[in-house]
């Protein structure tokens, strides 16, 4: 119970950042551009860091699931070891899945 105030203090905190940190990167990279450009470029740089975000929080969630069942298996019957592998890389290919979002998305010209 003492971890959730420091995780939400966590997630706070990266709200924070990732709200802000789109408009100064657009404003870094397009300083003579109209300002509907810079909001466009800093919705992009939000969209891909949520994107890739929520994919990594959703690969950590699935991996220590079915990495913590995938231990207790192999434990008790070790043939199980490689259906176990599996399990484990299926949920930590969604994390890649994320991440080649992100770079679909930085990537697009408007």
């Amino acid at each position: 119970m003492r971890k959730l105030p420091l995780v939400l203090l966590a997630i706070g905190f990266l709200f924070i950042v990732s709200a802000a940190l789109p408009t100064s990167m657009a404003a870094s990279t397009n300083s003579t551009s109209t300002s509907a450009v810079s909001t466009s470029a800093g919705d992009k740089y939000l969209a891909a860091g949520v994107a890739f975000g929520l994919a990594a929080l959703g690969a950590a969630f699935g991996v220590g699931q079915s990495g913590a069942a995938a231990i207790a298996a192999v434990t008790e019957k070790s043939e199980v070891r490689t259906t176990a592998l599996i399990f484990v890389v299926l949920a930590e290919a969604i994390a890649i899945y994320g991440f080649a979002m992100a770079i679909l998305i930085l990537g697009q010209t408007s």
